[in-house]
């Protein structure tokens, strides 16, 4: 390539990463370089993750590899980020996990779209157990978690959110109700108790908490909120409140930031500081972006947001490598929360919900019926942003 070329690194091969990438390799062709660096060979989609505890989602559907990704000329990289030096555009990372060799990367543009990180440390016993938890956010946790609802046939299950944001705000409810939903399958439901509990005042996204309440009354899951989980054990977890709850399955959500590199960076402290949701350049330095969970941003952390957000970032870049080529862009979206099946069919319905941010206030909506077709459409959503951003 050439070497007039602009340096255009990008950590994280997820939505926002590759968003960028695609976008800036399309767009802005000969005037920039981009190497995405990602912690893995493939990627894993998230919003239909929930369904393979109900085997309505398989794997083979949302793994992808970079292959198609490369042969559009971006440069990925596999390696472990452990250390940014904005001062000098450098980026270090390792070549594997265990860091036995650190590689350095020049930059002229730098963007950060690591995702999130799942830090359990603020709750006391965690380093301990955290074994004993699993969730739908991590493709093997999640396997773990299916294993663990399929053989239980009694007992208690907690089911945590930690104070927002966090990544997928309604995945503590789709985790609750699609327990449920297997539970009453396999017809155990009568035989476990299904506690929710949630450190915010209202399940997320707040927009469809009356809708969720209503559902968690049918099928019997109670709903502790303003509660925030601070110890457990491998029985029981304690609340802040003094409240203790004892479980045989817990599906915890630890509370999200973002990669310590950042902070020990100066570039923020639990999220990437952008100057607006638009510009979404540091505060501190004109070369360095953020884009996707990893932003401080006065939104949900979700999929769409991730994907505008990145094309904000790309515009930004695109305007000051002097191209006339812009990526239309708003922040509005609609998406769909899974509430499983009361009745207990494998065969899960969902809520829709939106924001219109363009707005002010944003303009929230809903519809408040259940349907199966929005988990069609959830899936086709899904599978839409994996052919476009991966080519397959």
């Amino acid at each position: 390539m050439s070497t007039s070329r602009k340096k255009v690194v990008i950590v994280g091969g997820g939505i926002a990463g590759l968003t960028i990438a695609n976008t800036l390799v399309e767009k802005a062709k000969d005037l920039v370089e981009v190497t995405v660096i990602t912690r893995d060979r493939h990627y894993v989609g998230g919003p239909t993750r929930p369904l393979l505890l109900t085997n309505e989602e398989e794997y083979g559907r949302i793994i992808r590899g970079y292959e198609e990704v490369g042969l559009k000329g971006v440069n990925v990289v596999t390696g472990d980020v452990v250390s940014i030096d904005p001062g000098n555009r450098v980026v270090n990372y390792a070549e594997t996990l265990l860091g036995n060799k650190v590689r350095s990367l020049g930059y002229d543009y730098l963007v950060l779209a690591p995702g999130v990180v799942f830090d359990g440390s603020s709750i006391n016993g965690y380093d301990k157990y955290w074994y004993v938890n699993a969730n739908v956010y991590d493709p093997g946790r999640v396997h773990v978690l299916k294993n663990r609802v399929w053989s239980m046939n009694e007992g208690t299950v907690v089911v945590y959110a930690p104070k927002a944001p966090y990544r997928c705000a309604p995945a503590p409810t789709e985790t609750a109700l699609l327990i449920h939903t297997i539970l009453k399958y396999r017809g155990v439901r009568d035989k476990v108790r299904i506690i929710h509990i949630d450190a915010n005042d209202k399940t997320q996204p707040p927009v469809i908490a009356d809708v969720v309440k209503a559902i968690y009354d049918k099928a019997g899951i109670e709903l502790i909120t303003n509660q925030e989980i601070i110890e457990m054990n491998n029985r029981e977890v304690v609340t802040r409140s003094g409240e203790r709850y004892r479980y045989d399955l817990l599906a915890m959500l630890e509370p999200n930031r973002a990669p310590s590199f950042i902070r020990d960076a100066g570039l923020g402290t639990d999220w990437v500081e952008v100057r607006s949701p638009t510009d979404l350049r540091s505060p501190k330095f004109d070369d360095v972006l953020a884009a996707g969970d990893v932003a401080k941003l006065p939104y949900p952390k979700n999929q769409e947001i991730a994907f505008e957000s990145a094309l904000f970032a790309t515009n930004k870049i695109l305007e000051d490598l002097g191209s006339n080529e812009r990526v239309p862009v708003q922040y509005a979206f609609v998406g769909w929360a899974y509430v499983g099946n009361v009745e207990g069919r494998l065969e899960t319905v969902s809520v829709q919900f939106g924001f219109d941010y363009t707005q002010q206030p944003p303009k929230p909506s809903k519809d408040p019926e259940p349907k199966r077709d929005y988990t069609v459409q959830k899936d086709r959503w899904m599978q839409t942003y994996l052919r476009r951003l991966f080519g397959y």
